[in-house]
């Protein structure tokens, strides 16, 4: 049988790793080991995620950082150098930006908005620190939306953003597969985190977390995935609520 990729010690740089679905996975990765690099825009929030995770990672450093501005992303790639060296295993994208509109009345800046954080970020960032993955033979999540799977009103701009990461997504693994690094997207539903309050809120929907999928129904089936043999290669989940909201 093929042993189980260890996470012990590898090194994660995980983005949105403040709150949600980010946190989850760089807590999930903490407890199988692994050293973390959080990145978010909220430092007081990123150390409290830290402050958990360094009871079972070697190494834990929060980096507040805006990946919609270029420098950041160019800073933040000398700082993971500087602090684990030149090499990264594993890059979770789960930052970015939801703002809901009609398109006959939304505002064009939050499309630009949108695609600046939930595209242009991540293109970025994987572009700025892909050599460090390569050399690892590292694996690379990027944390979509159910929204692609079924069209609705009042979604088209972050729609359109989440399309846009698939594709960048679906390409880089046709790109990077003989070089053994693995690419996953994920498709959650609706999720119990604090934009998902906001969101109902907006929607003027009651908010029950309990009929959401959870934050760490999510980074289960990461950590699942990222831990599977090298015989093998997930390259997209669909995760939903078991009920229906």
């Amino acid at each position: 049988m093929t042993a189980k990729i260890a996470l012990k010690d590898r090194i994660a740089v995980v983005t949105g790793a403040s709150s949600g679905i980010g946190k989850a996975i760089a807590l999930g990765l903490a407890a199988e080991g692994a050293m973390l690099g959080l990145v978010g825009r909220n430092l007081a929030n990123l150390e409290e995620t830290a402050l958990v995770a360094q009871k079972t990672s070697s190494l834990v450093v929060s980096y507040a950082v805006d990946l919609t501005v270029d420098s950041d992303i160019q800073q933040l790639k000398t700082r993971i150098q500087a602090d684990f060296g030149n090499t990264v295993d594993i890059l979770v994208h789960c930052a970015g930006v939801y703002v809901p509109g009609k398109l006959q009345t939304a505002n064009i800046a939050d499309l630009d908005l949108q695609y600046r954080a939930n595209v242009r970020a991540p293109y970025l960032l994987t572009q700025t620190l892909l050599p460090m993955v390569l050399s690892q033979q590292g694996q690379i999540v990027f944390i979509n939306s159910s929204v692609i799977m079924r069209p609705a009103g009042k979604v088209g701009q972050f729609a359109a953003t989440q399309h846009a990461l698939k594709a960048i997504a679906d390409s880089l693994r046709e790109e990077v597969n003989a070089e053994q690094v693995r690419v996953l997207s994920v498709y959650p539903g609706r999720t119990a985190t604090p934009r998902q309050a906001t969101i109902h809120k907006m929607e003027g929907k009651l908010y029950q977390s309990e009929r959401l999928l959870q934050p760490q129904d999510v980074a289960t089936v990461v950590i699942n995935a990222l831990n599977m043999p090298r015989t093998a290669e997930v390259t997209d989940i669909n995760i939903r609520p078991f009920q229906k909201t």
